[in-house]
């Protein structure tokens, strides 16, 4: 396996690390002994299956993709960008925003390989990939009017020690990144820039974010997908 020199660098105290391995930007956190690297792979088996899904997934159906079959997207927590990609591989157009640098590094170095491979070019041509925090993105949208036919979140549910132990690849994302604690802020704000609606995806039986009722809701076997409609459309 040929692996360059590592990027170390330390994020809320824990040292991780950047390091190409066969041609794939990698992220590794040492402090969690046995985890492997992660990276963001929009070409993976796991990906092609959320693809294959179709229109009739929960995911495409509460971004409406049966009823607006172009839409532009902003997905405000990106992550690894596999939603994001599943959505843009269904004809959406897709804005992906991530605050975390080592994360953007991730999704450019995704779609830097996406583009050069035939059967992910045209997906991911329709990508944005933003470093920013999508509190100050929206809230400097918001006096404007809306930006975005849709507003995609799905912000990391915090740790109340009940629920199963985090995937390995969740508890590496949550040291790098803290969580996403103030997501309950981000609702009225993404309200304000959508001009269809606004779709949180929670665990299937987490509270609602900040404690509203969503105008509709779809549900799963281990998620949800809260729908909040603008003033305009409600």
């Amino acid at each position: 396996m040929a692996e360059a020199k590592a990027l170390n660098f330390k994020v809320r105290g824990f040292l991780f690390e950047l390091r190409d391995i066969d041609g794939r930007l990698c992220l590794r956190a040492p402090h969690l002994a046995g985890y492997g690297a992660i990276s963001a792979d929009w070409g993976s088996e796991d990906v092609r299956r959320r693809v294959k899904g179709g229109k009739k997934q929960l995911l495409a159906k509460a971004v409406g993709l049966h009823k607006h079959p172009n839409p532009h997207v902003l997905d405000g927590t990106a992550g690894l960008g596999r939603d994001g990609y599943t959505l843009a591989a269904l004809g959406a157009t897709v804005t992906l925003v991530e605050r975390s640098h080592a994360l953007v590094r991730l999704l450019r170095d995704a779609q830097t390989r996406a583009l050069a491979d035939e059967a992910l070019r045209a997906a991911a041509d329709r990508i944005t990939v933003i470093e920013a925090s999508t509190h100050a993105l929206l809230a400097s949208s918001a006096g404007e009017g809306a930006a975005w036919d849709v507003v995609y979140l799905d912000p990391m549910y915090p740790e109340d020690g009940k629920s199963a132990l985090p995937s390995k690849e969740m508890q590496v994302l949550r040291d790098l990144t803290g969580g996403d604690a103030d997501a309950d802020g981000l609702l009225d704000l993404a309200l304000a820039c959508a001009r269809q609606r606004v779709v949180i995806k929670r665990p299937a039986k987490a509270v609602w974010l900040a404690g509203r009722k969503p105008s509709l809701e779809l549900k799963g076997t281990q998620a949800r997908f809260d729908i909040y409609l603008p003033p305009s459309k409600a």
